[in-house]
C-alpha cells in the first residue's frame, strides 16, 4: 500500500488509554490505541516480581506519568501502519515543549522507516500531535533514588557484557533487566550470576502483525528509546538511581542522507538522543534518575578488545538479528549466527585481531573471511560501496581499521612463513590497502581514543578508564 493513500484514508491515530494492576507479584500494563474507523490495538506489558509495597506507596499520578509515557513510545509501532498525519492524545496532557520533543523523536527515530517507505517527512503539516487535555498534567517524581544501585539492560550482545563486568567493580549493588529475554540473554544473565534479574514481557497486538501481512506500512522503530522509557519506569519501581546503558561512540554515525537529513539506524542509541532523553526525563519524569551510556567514550573496536577478556561468554553471546527473525507468521528462530549478514561480518572482524582464529570459528562455525559472498557486505561496511548497512555496526573508519588489524595479524605470523590469506583479506590487501597508506597510524589512534562527549558520572568514568587502557 502507498503511504499517501494510507495517510488520506486514515488521517488520525488515537492514544486512547492506559491501565495497570498488580496481579500476584507482577505489574500488568495495557495500552489502548485506535486508527479510526477500523482498527483497535491493545498491547500489554508485564513487569515480573515487583515489590508490591513500593508500588502501592507511589502516588497514583507519579506511576500514571511513567506508564503514560511508556505508552507514548509504544504507540509509534502502531502509528507507523498508516503514518497518520495527526496523533491525538486523549487521556493526559502534554505541553508545547513536550509535543515538539515527541515530534522530534518521531522524525529522527523513524528516519530509516521514512527512507525505506519513500515518505516525505518534510512536507508541511506532516505530523501534528494534539493533546487536548491540557489541564491534566501528571506529576514528576522528585524524591531521591537509591544512589548505591545500578540497573543495566542486558541483551544478547558483547556490549552489555563488557558493561556489566566492568561495573561489577564499582562496589555498588548491580542488577540487570531484560525485555523478552532470548536464550542467549538468559545464558548471559546466568554466567554473570544475577540471581534475581528484572524480567519484562512485552506482547504485540496480533492485529499489528495481521495488518503488516496485508501490506500496511512496516519498518524500523527507535527500540532503544523504548528501552529508555522502560528503564525509567523500572528505576522508579525498583529504586535505582543509575541506569547504565552500554551504547557506544560508534552509534553516533549515520548511514546516509535522505531529503537532506542524515538517517541513522542507531539514532536512539546516539549521544544526541541520550542528551535529549536525559533533559526530558529530569524535567518530566524523575528528577534524580541518572540515565547514561557507560561505554559512550569507546568505539565498538575498543569494546571488542575488552570483550576478548571474558571467554566465559564466548559460547553464549549472540547479536545477529537474522537469528531472531520469524517468517510466515511462525515463531521459529534459529538463534545462531547466520554468517551472511553485515552484523555477523562486522562482529567477526572486530574480534579477529584479539582472539585466536580457532576460537572465532568455534563461535561462528566458520571463517567468515573465506566467504566470497560477503564481499559486497565488506565494501558497504568500510565505505567503498553504497552506504553503511542499516544494522548496529561500527563506523566505517573503525571497520576499516579492524580489517587492517586482522590482515596485519596474519601477516606478522612467523609460522607458516607464507600465509595464504582468506578471500576477503586478500581482496583487502590488493584493492583497499593501497588507498589508505596511513592505516597503521589511524588504527592505533582509534584503538587508543577516548570520546569526551559523554554523561558518565565521575566515579564511573574513572572506572572505565582504568579497565579500558589500550595500546597496540
Amino acid at each position: 500500500m502507498k503511504p499517501e493513500s494510507l495517510r488520506k484514508k486514515y488521517p488520525r491515530f488515537i492514544y486512547k488509554k492506559y491501565s495497570y494492576t498488580i496481579v500476584g507479584k507482577d505489574l500488568k500494563i495495557w495500552f489502548g490505541f485506535e486508527i479510526p474507523p477500523s482498527f483497535l490495538f491493545y498491547p500489554k506489558l508485564i513487569i515480573k516480581n515487583v515489590k508490591k509495597e513500593r508500588v502501592q506507596k507511589l502516588k497514583k499520578e507519579i506511576l500514571d506519568n511513567l506508564i503514560f509515557h511508556l505508552g507514548l513510545i509504544e504507540m509509534i509501532s502502531y502509528w507507523k501502519l498508516t503514518c497518520s498525519p495527526e496523533i491525538e492524545i486523549k487521556k493526559e496532557g502534554l505541553d508545547r515543549n513536550q509535543i515538539r520533543w515527541w515530534q522530534n523523536l518521531i522524525i529522527n527515530g523513524m528516519g530509516e522507516f521514512f527512507y525505506k517507505n519513500k515518505i516525505n517527512f518534510k512536507r508541511t503539516n506532516f505530523l501534528k500531535i494534539n493533546s487536548r487535555n491540557q489541564t491534566k498534567r501528571l506529576r514528576v517524581y522528585k524524591k531521591p533514588l537509591n544512589k548505591n544501585k545500578i540497573l543495566i539492560p542486558v541483551g544478547g550482545g558483547k556490549d552489555s557484557i563488557v558493561g556489566l563486568e566492568i561495573l561489577k567493580k564499582s562496589k555498588k549493588e548491580i542488577n540487570c533487566f531484560s525485555l523478552n529475554p532470548t536464550k542467549a540473554t538468559k545464558k548471559i544473565i546466568k554466567i554473570a550470576n544475577f540471581k534475581k534479574p528484572i524480567i519484562v514481557k512485552r506482547s504485540i497486538d496480533k492485529n499489528l502483525l495481521e495488518l503488516n501481512r496485508k501490506g500496511f506500512l512496516n519498518g524500523h522503530t527507535p527500540f532503544s528509546a523504548y528501552l529508555a522509557f522502560l528503564s525509567a519506569l523500572l528505576g522508579l519501581i525498583f529504586d535505582f538511581k543509575y541506569i547504565a546503558f552500554c551504547n557506544e561512540r560508534s552509534a553516533n554515525e549515520g548511514n546516509l542522507k535522505y531529503l537532506g537529513k542524515v538517517i541513522n539506524h542507531q539514532w536512539s542509541k546516539s549521544f544526541n538522543f541520550e542528551k535529549k532523553f536525559r533533559n526530558y526525563s529530569k524535567k518530566y519524569l524523575i528528577e534524580d534518575l541518572e540515565y547514561f551510556s557507560f561505554l559512550r567514550p569507546l568505539y565498538e573496536l575498543q569494546i571488542a578488545k575488552c570483550f576478548s577478556r571474558y571467554s566465559q561468554y564466548f559460547s553464549a553471546f549472540l547479536s545477529c538479528n537474522e537469528a531472531y527473525k520469524t517468517y510466515s507468521g511462525t515463531k521459529k528462530t534459529t538463534e545462531k549466527w547466520c554468517c551472511n549478514c553485515p552484523k555477523c561480518l562486522f562482529v567477526f572482524t572486530i574480534l579477529y585481531p584479539f582472539l585466536e582464529e580457532s576460537v572465532l570459528i568455534k563461535i561462528f562455525g566458520q571463517n567468515l573471511f573465506k566467504k566470497k559472498s560477503l564481499l559486497p557486505v565488506m565494501e558497504q561496511l568500510i565505505g567503498q560501496k553504497e552506504f553503511k548497512p542499516f544494522e548496529c555496526v561500527g563506523t566505517q573508519k573503525e571497520t576499516l581499521a579492524a580489517f587492517y588489524l586482522s590482515w596485519k595479524k596474519l601477516k606478522l605470523k612467523k609460522e607458516p612463513k607464507r600465509i595464504d590469506l582468506p578471500f576477503l583479506l586478500k581482496y583487502f590487501e590488493k584493492r583497499i590497502l593501497p588507498k589508505y597508506p596511513n592505516l597503521d597510524k589511524e588504527s592505533k589512534k582509534i584503538i587508543n581514543s577516548w570520546n569526551k562527549n559523554h554523561y558518565l558520572p565521575k566515579q564511573f568514568e574513572k572506572l572505565l578508564k582504568q579497565e579500558s587502557s589500550f595500546s597496540i
